[in-house]
């Protein structure tokens, strides 16, 4: 619903959206369901978490680029400043090495 509410606004804006699950999540692997094992029994399902970047047509960003580095490690701690990346918002606080998306960002 999310993405069809940003595609109705596409022609008018440059959408993006960035979903990223606060844990990872059993869903009965090996009988267990939920999540919160100690991390050194947690099974890998608990361990990563889901996350989903979509951009629309009016949000220029080196695609390819963004492919490449779908199967880098990612953490929690670099979600800050990758939405700061996205919303173009320049502060102190930011740091492109943190940035998944940094140097992907197309000029118009």
């Amino acid at each position: 619903q999310v993405i069809a509410f940003l595609q109705q606004h596409d022609s008018k804006f440059e959408p993006a959206m960035l979903y990223m699950s606060d844990h990872g999540e059993s869903l009965g692997e090996n009988g267990l369901y939920l999540h919160g094992l100690p991390y050194m029994l947690a099974p890998e399902a608990q361990k990563h978490v889901a996350g989903l970047l979509w951009f629309g047509d009016n949000y220029h960003v080196d695609q390819e680029m963004v492919k490449q580095r779908t199967q880098a490690p990612l953490s929690h701690d670099d979600y800050f400043h990758t939405v700061l990346g996205l919303m173009e918002i320049e502060t102190p606080e930011y740091d492109p090495a943190k940035d998944w998306l940094a140097g992907a960002h197309l000029a118009e």
